[in-house]
């Protein structure tokens, strides 16, 4: 399909259709954006687990008409136990394993402070309700997503040995077939306690101890003090202005600023004059990725510890100053290091216009691969991309926050479009935000044309450790000639590959329409009323 969803009423885009029903549904029933994003967020920890979870963290983006967007920060620090010491005789923290699953999971005071905001705009949705789709699902089953059996298939080898993975992602030791019936009971009890004693009770109370207790059995460095000491917190986000609006987004330990930092510079590009799919549109984001990268891998982290203002970044002179030096026909030399990661983005839009940008995730394809067993709670692995030498702002010490490729963007355009759109991919992520800003505002695409449209990736996503530049199949041969020309070291990939990640789209117009997008690379889907 390449022509949008639209609606009227309502609209929620996620990477798998059961957690898109099941926040329109809340839609349906008089909830607002926030409180339809926490059901289909806690859906999505059910049916996409491989990507997300409860036992990771989340970012929000929440914007209502007239009012300042408002942000927030749901990510976990580590353990006061994940002290270098730990680790010692080791050149760098485990992956996978219970040392590799070093930090508080946040997502879910994510939802509890979203809902806050909810209650202001006079939400009243009962807890239980929204997470009732979500227990159903993980105690009765659902068909496993292809995606979701091709991923367990191709991980299994390396995660069977991890306390808990087996035993709850493989089926009589292998992999679900797709389609095949997949199911959590012990999520669907956690959910359920979550549903009856609320949200904060998954760090502070009977499910928090059961939680540190699961925890401490596995030999993971959080307790229950962690859990306790951890807070989501209300952040006001970045911007960036362009030429046809301003885009949001969140600040450090994101990677907001870089994603704000590409727009900001292909902005000045004049791309306009170019082909969507052309030489130079590609070559330029390209190039713009790259000078952003270098930045973010410097100096990014815990913004406790970081020594530079990211906001500095997207000021009008240091932008100008960086793309007079972006070279037009030559790319720049590459590889820099860089971060893998993979996530869930979903977005949602009420009547009165109230939209959300939503990520959640267990960094890694199944985080850590740690399954507490008596919670059934995936545990992520995010500290595990922290550093053990000295120096820098991601270097691992107790209390500390890990650097996050997640990052959701939001735009609010001069012509009074509201847009909320992402991905998710790791390195990917600014990238295909670019494509996709620049695709529907530059040139006028049909959001789901340019979400299904041919992309590229420069550097890693998936777990994969190649840095070349991957273009997909469908793009003009001329250009992918041009682009190895000017220096780029070209992989071409199969068209809708999943190293693409899983992006979505859901706009506002000024007339109240609301059109979406889904990827089909992903088993995602645009729900509206």
């Amino acid at each position: 399909m390449l022509r949008a969803a639209d609606g009227i009423r309502g609209m929620v885009v996620a990477p798998h259709g059961l957690a898109a029903s099941a926040g329109l549904a809340v839609l349906r029933e008089g909830g607002n954006a926030i409180e339809a994003m926490v059901a289909a967020a806690a859906a999505i920890a059910v049916v996409y687990p491989h990507m997300n979870g409860l036992g990771g963290d989340g970012f929000w983006l929440i914007a209502a008409p007239g009012a300042d967007p408002i942000g927030i920060d749901a990510c976990g620090a580590t353990g006061a136990a994940a002290a270098p010491a730990l680790y010692a005789g080791a050149s760098s923290i485990p992956a996978r394993g219970p040392l590799a699953a070093n930090t508080v999971a946040g997502t879910v005071s994510g939802w509890d402070a979203a809902l806050a905001i909810a209650a202001e705009w006079g939400g009243r949705m009962p807890l239980e309700r929204l997470l009732e789709d979500a227990v159903r699902l993980a105690e009765t089953g659902f068909p496993a997503s292809d995606n979701q059996a091709r991923t367990t298939a191709l991980k299994a080898d390396e995660l069977a040995p991890v306390p808990g993975f087996a035993e709850t992602f493989l089926i009589g030791g292998a992999a679900p077939a797709p389609g095949g019936r997949f199911r959590n009971p012990a999520l669907a009890e956690t959910l359920r306690s979550l549903a009856r004693d609320g949200l904060d009770g998954f760090y502070r109370g009977v499910l928090a101890r059961r939680i540190a207790a699961d925890l401490e059995a596995t030999g993971a460095p959080v307790d229950a003090d962690d859990l306790a000491g951890h807070r989501a917190l209300r952040r006001a986000p970045l911007s960036v202005d362009l030429a046809a609006g301003t885009v949001y987004n969140m600040p450090p330990p994101t990677q907001g600023a870089t994603a704000l930092m590409i727009l900001g510079l292909i902005d000045r590009l004049g791309l306009e004059r170019e082909e969507p799919e052309g030489f130079a549109h590609v070559h330029g984001i390209v190039e713009a990725t790259k000078r952003a990268f270098i930045l973010r891998n410097a100096h990014l982290g815990d913004p406790a510890t970081m020594e530079v203002d990211a906001a500095g970044w997207l000021t009008a002179g240091t932008l100008d100053e960086t793309a007079r030096g972006i070279d037009r026909g030559t790319a720049a030399p590459w590889p820099a290091p860089g971060p893998d990661g993979d996530t869930v983005w979903m977005g949602a839009i009420d009547e009165a216009g109230r939209a959300v940008s939503f990520i959640q995730s267990l960094y890694w394809e199944f985080g850590s691969g740690l399954v507490l067993p008596e919670t059934g709670l995936v545990w992520q692995n995010r500290g595990s991309g922290m550093s053990l030498s000295d120096g820098g702002p991601n270097r691992l010490a107790p209390g500390r926050k890990p650097f996050h490729t997640l990052n959701p963007p939001l735009a609010r355009l001069a012509d009074g479009r509201t847009m909320a759109f992402g991905t998710m991919g790791g390195e990917g992520q600014p990238q295909t935000q670019a494509a996709l800003y620049s695709r529907i505002v530059t040139y006028g695409m049909d959001p789901q044309a340019a979400v299904s449209a041919p992309r590229w990736l420069l550097g890693r996503a998936w777990g994969e450790e190649t840095t070349s530049l991957r273009i997909e199949e469908g793009f003009d041969r001329d250009a992918v000639e041009a682009l190895a020309a000017a220096g780029h070291e070209v992989e071409t990939v199969p068209a809708h590959s999943d190293a693409m990640g899983h992006a979505g789209v859901a706009i506002r117009y000024p007339d109240g329409r609301l059109s979406g997008a889904s990827d089909p690379r992903g088993n995602g889907a645009v729900a509206v009323w």
